[in-house]
Parts: C-alpha cells; structure tokens; sequence
C-alpha cells in the first residue's frame, strides 16, 4: 500500500472548502503522517499540528493517556490510541485526527503483538473508530503502510 497523495491533495481541498481543520498524533509513523500533508501546497489551511509522541511519557504528558491504560493495555492498544485521539483533539481543537501506535520492528514484538501490529484512529466531528491492522516487510514498509492507511481512513470519511 502506497501512500495516494492525490488523496491527500483532495483531502485538504475538501477540508478547506468546508473550513475545517485535521491533526494528527503519531508514534510509530514518526510524522510521516504530516508530512505527507505537508508535501502539498495550501496545507496550512487544514493541518492545525502535529506531535510525535513516541515515549509511553510523552503520550501520558502531552496528550493525557492515562497511565493505568499504558500499563494495563500497552502503547500499542486500542485503548492508548484512543486516548491519543482525545488529546491531540483537545490540544488544536481540530475538527477531524488521526493518531497512530504500532510495532515497526525490527525489534519489539512479542507472540501477542508481533511486528506490524499497529493500531490506527479516526475522529471525526461525529465517531471516533480504531483500527487493528497487522502490516508485513520492513521497518519503513510497515511506517509506510500505516501511514497510507490512516490517509485513506480520512479519505473514506470525507468520501474522496
């Protein structure tokens, strides 16, 4: 899965026209997300902002994912990205986020989450949903993949 960037193009465009907003929350796609957004002219309409939390502390500290979720659920849950998605709401007030946590590998997975696990999340002005998804290959296979995923999740939403 390639990341479609005409999707991106008519994403933004169609946010502008309904002058609505997006951010994002990444970890394991470590910003690939943004800049995929931010690749394309007229962004700046659209994209409030980006954090990369990447540290079980940042994701508690910056966007207020609980502790007891981190310890019970892990990083690389449904529950943490959901938090992800609040937070990242509350600090732009955006109208619509994205948010991501996974295992890129190569390293760091276990027989319950191996590598490619990732976790994916849409909110939107109505309904928030994450997603499970189990990627293959390499470390930047997996980012990629991910990343294309989540921007064609807003696609689908925003019905491009």
């Amino acid at each position: 899965m390639k990341i479609n960037y005409n999707h991106v193009e008519k994403i933004i465009k169609k946010l502008a026209s309904q002058n609505q907003t997006v951010s994002f929350a990444e970890s394991c796609t470590g910003g690939r997300i943004a800049a995929a957004f931010t690749s394309i002219s007229g962004a700046s309409a659209v994209l409030d902002g980006s954090v990369v939390t990447y540290s079980n502390a940042i994701k508690h500290t910056w966007l207020g994912v609980d502790n007891e979720v981190l310890e019970k659920f892990g990083a690389v849950s449904s529950q943490c990205v959901s938090q992800m998605l609040e937070g990242i709401k509350n600090l732009s007030g955006a109208d619509y986020a994205l948010a991501v946590s996974g295992i890129a590998g190569p390293d760091g997975g276990t027989d319950e989450k191996p590598v490619g696990t990732v976790y994916i999340g849409l909110q939107t002005p109505f309904s928030q949903e994450v997603f499970q998804c189990f990627f293959h290959g390499e470390r930047e296979h997996i980012q990629e993949q991910s990343t294309a995923f989540a921007i064609e999740k807003i696609a689908e939403v925003l019905k491009i």
